[in-house]
This record gives structure tokens, C-alpha cells and sequence, in this order.
């Protein structure tokens, strides 16, 4: 069984961070969140991953590599443009061969990861296997429809008037019958030669599709919202350390201080992770706060935030729920003098307190 995972699309949602960084490469407890759907491929037992990439194909091949630190065999997949979910296993087609395989979002996260879902698609061979979760508002997702039995009976992609609350997760798996139909479909009203779509004329030409709703957690890190609360959501089960240097601080909670980093006269309050390398002075990092290598905080206070490698927070009273790119500056704007300046026609009556 191999993998396709799909790491090509330019992540409109999370810009202005994803005009020169990939998006799965934004990181999560300083980890890129492409690598847990890496490491949660090979945890199920699959190490012949196809990797496909669009422009930020060299940034994502200079942080994989080959796959040899996952435990993987990667092979890069170049698709000319995000052309839909259907289109990637259209390219990818030499590659898959006559070999079942999972299809896996890199920009998704799963608690729990995929490992027994895999096993039990590798017991039953359905021509394709789905994974759903209930979520409040379905018209955002692709949408599956079930019968009394639980089977697959229909999809639609981002419904106007959705037939269930079950929402499509980014994980599929597929037996050679996907490519059956894949080539004849026709791009959907987004332009897109659409999964959904390609799993529907499985369904309607008699082919038997499986689902499994998942109670776990899961979530499209497509922006800064839903970064933060996977962030957060890692940053729970952080085990405390200091591998760093902790001077006239005071550390509270679950806080991982990484080799390198230096906090000194400060205040850490976990869960917090500090990166390699990252200097901590005179400042507060309240919970759910990750800062990346080679960052520098100093006279500031933060918490549920995010911060990339080699950003600066210098002097600032007070940061929450941010996402701070790569090489970022933040400082005090400059103190203006107080004035007021008016226009005031005759006769006005104004009221100034100062």
C-alpha cells in the first residue's frame, strides 16, 4: 500500500504567511504540520509515500529530504496548479501503479492519527473508504450522505443545502478502482476536478464505498484560527523539560525549554514550547505559546500565540492569538505628542477631556 499526500495548494486563507512560506510548513508546537500526516502515514504502516507539490515544491523538498528521517521513501509528484483532489491522483497515476492507497491532506490534523483505519480498509478492500466527522456548519465541506446501514450512498461538495452533518476529513483510501473513473470526470462549478465526485461515480456504478465517522479530533489548518487551536491542542500533552539555560525566571506548568534557548527575569506559564536557540528576557509567555528557533522576546508579554523562527517582540505591552511569520520585528510604535487638532464650524459646542 502506498501514500499520496498532498502538499501542493498555495494556502489563500493564511496569508500574508503563505506568500513566501508553504503552508504546510507553518508549524504546530514548532513541528511543520506536514509532518505529523508524515509520521501518522508511517505509523499505519505505509513507507512508499508520492508527495505532491506545487511552487513551493523546493521550500517542501528542502525540509523532507527523500523521507529517510521519517522512516519513508518519497518520490515528488509536480502539479501545475491546485486543479482539485481528483486531478492529484490523476498525475499520480504512474506512480500508484496497481497499488491501493490513502490519500492524506498534508495541511490536516488527526488526533489519534490513521493506523487503524488503514488496517481495516486493508481487511475489507472497499473500492474507497472515507472518513467523516459531525461538524455545525456542513456547507464549508464536502458532504456524504448514509443509508440505514451506514453505507455510502451520495457526496456533494460544499452543499448550499448540505443532507447531513457529515463532513468529509482529509483522509481517503482507494483500491485501483478509483482510477476507473477519474479520467472521465469533468471539472465542478470551482474549476476543480473534484474526490467527491470521483467517489460518487464509484458509488453509482456499483461500487461499494465505506465510512468511518471519527469522535477524535480533526482539523483543516487552513487559517490562523484553526492553526492556533491544533496548537494548542498539541501543546496539551507537552512534557515539561529544559535543555536550555533558565536564569531568575520563574517556569509554571507544562513548558519545554529547548536546547540553546535562554529565559532569564521572566515569567513562562504552560504549556509553552522555546525553540533552539530563542532568547526569553524580562517578559511573560503565557499558555499555549509557541516560539521557534532563534526568536527573541524581551520586555513583552504574549500567550496563545504562535511565533516562527528568528521573529523579534521587543518592548511590546501585550500579544494574544497571533501568528508571527519568519524574521518578523515587532516593537513599540513611537510616542506622538498629544494634541487635538478641529475643524469647527460657528457657533460649535465641544467638550474636550484631557
Amino acid at each position: 500500500m502506498k501514500a499520496l499526500v498532498l502538499a501542493g495548494g498555495s494556502g489563500t486563507r493564511l496569508r500574508p504567511i503563505t506568500h513566501t512560506s508553504a503552508k504546510q510548513l507553518v508549524p504546530v508546537a514548532n513541528k511543520p504540520v506536514l509532518f505529523y500526516g508524515l509520521e501518522a502515514v508511517r505509523a499505519a504502516g505505509i513507507t512508499e509515500i508520492g508527495l505532491v507539490v506545487g511552487d513551493t515544491q523546493a521550500e517542501i523538498e528542502a525540509a523532507v529530504g527523500d523521507g529517510s528521517a521519517f522512516g519513508l521513501d518519497v518520490t515528488y509528484l509536480r502539479q501545475d496548479a491546485p486543479r482539485g483532489l481528483a486531478h492529484a491522483v490523476l498525475i499520480a497515476r504512474d506512480y500508484l501503479g496497481d497499488d491501493d492507497f490513502v490519500m492524506y491532506l498534508g495541511d490536516n490534523f488527526i488526533v489519534g492519527g490513521i493506523s487503524e483505519v488503514v488496517a481495516g480498509f486493508r481487511a475489507r478492500r472497499p473500492a474507497a473508504q472515507i472518513m467523516l466527522t459531525r461538524v455545525a456548519d456542513p456547507r464549508q465541506f464536502g458532504v456524504a450522505e448514509l443509508d440505514a446501514a451506514g453505507r455510502v450512498v451520495g457526496l456533494e461538495e460544499k452543499p448550499r443545502a448540505p443532507k447531513s452533518d457529515l463532513a468529509l476529513v482529509g483522509v481517503y483510501l482507494f483500491t485501483p478502482e478509483i482510477h476507473r473513473v477519474v479520467p472521465g470526470l469533468k471539472p465542478s462549478w470551482r474549476g476543480e476536478l473534484e474526490i467527491t465526485d470521483a467517489i460518487q461515480e464509484l458509488i453509482d456504478s456499483g461500487g461499494r464505498v465505506d465510512s468511518t465517522v471519527i469522535t477524535g479530533y480533526w482539523k483543516d489548518t487552513g487559517n490562523v484560527a484553526d492553526m492556533l487551536e491544533v496548537n494548542r491542542l498539541v501543546l496539551e500533552s507537552l512534557v515539561p523539560r529544559s535543555d536550555g539555560r533558565v536564569t531568575d525566571s520563574e517556569i509554571i506548568g507544562r513548558v519545554v525549554v529547548e536546547r540553546g534557548a535562554v529565559v532569564e527575569r521572566s515569567r513562562i506559564v504552560g504549556p509553552v514550547v522555546i525553540g533552539p536557540g530563542a532568547r526569553v528576557s524580562d517578559s511573560y509567555v503565557g499558555p499555549f505559546t509557541s516560539i521557534a528557533a532563534g526568536c527573541v522576546v524581551s520586555g513583552s508579554e504574549i500567550e496563545y500565540s504562535i511565533v516562527l523562527p528568528r521573529a523579534s517582540i521587543c518592548g511590546v505591552r501585550r500579544i494574544e492569538a497571533s501568528l508571527i511569520g519568519h524574521d518578523v520585528e515587532v516593537t513599540p510604535a513611537p510616542a506622538a505628542p498629544r494634541a487635538h487638532r478641529l475643524v469647527l464650524g460657528d457657533h460649535s459646542k465641544v467638550q474636550i477631556s484631557s
